[in-house]
C-alpha cells in the first residue's frame, strides 16, 4: 500500500510533464479511481487510506485537505513530508516499476477527462459512492468509510462486462 500523498505526487508529475490540466478534483477523482482499479485488477488495495463518501462524491481526505487551497486551479506543486529519518522534508515518489505502469495507464486513460466529467462518473446511480452515500448512510453523517470490497465489486464487474474505459 502507498500513502495518498505519493500517489497524488506522481499525478501532479504527469500534469506537470504533459501539460495537462489537474485540479484537486480531478486528483482526487483519479486517486479513487486507482484505488478501483488496483482493487479489482490486484486483489489488494492501493491507498493506505479509506475513501470517503462527501457530498461531492468520493474523497480521499489527506489529499483533498493538502490541495484544497487550490480551488478550481492547476495544482502547482507536489506534496512534501517530513521525515526524520530521511533527515528533513522529501517529496515522496513512486518508485516501484509495476506501480508505475499501472499508474502510466491509468492517467492515459482518464487525464483528458476534466474534473467535473471525472466527478460525474463516479456519481452514477449504482457506483460505490452512491450505494453508500444514499444507501448505507453517507448522507446521514461525514466521514463515512466507501467500503473496499464494494469498490472492488464495482470494477469487476467492469472488467466482466467489457467496459474498462469509464471512470463510473
Amino acid at each position: 500500500m502507498e500513502q495518498a500523498t505519493t500517489i497524488a505526487n506522481f499525478f501532479i508529475k504527469k500534469s506537470q510533464e504533459t501539460g495537462k490540466d489537474l485540479t484537486p478534483m480531478k486528483l482526487v477523482k483519479l486517486l479513487y479511481i486507482s484505488q478501483g482499479w488496483y482493487l479489482a485488477l490486484n486483489g489488494e488495495q492501493l491507498l493506505s487510506e479509506s475513501v470517503e463518501a462527501w457530498k461531492y462524491g468520493p474523497v480521499i481526505p489527506s489529499v483533498y485537505h493538502r490541495f484544497k487551497q487550490y480551488g478550481n486551479s492547476q495544482i502547482t506543486s507536489c506534496a512534501s513530508i517530513f521525515n526524520s529519518e530521511k533527515g528533513g522534508i522529501f517529496i515522496p515518489q513512486v518508485t516501484d516499476e509495476f506501480l508505475l505502469g499501472f499508474l502510466e495507464k491509468i492517467w492515459d486513460l482518464y487525464s483528458n477527462f476534466s474534473g467535473v466529467q471525472l466527478s460525474t462518473m463516479t456519481h452514477m446511480e449504482g457506483t460505490p459512492w452512491y450505494k453508500t452515500w444514499y444507501n448505507n448512510g453517507g448522507k446521514d453523517g461525514q466521514n463515512i468509510a466507501i467500503p473496499n470490497n464494494l469498490i472492488k465489486e464495482h470494477y469487476l464487474a467492469k472488467i466482466s462486462s467489457g467496459n474498462n474505459d469509464a471512470a463510473h
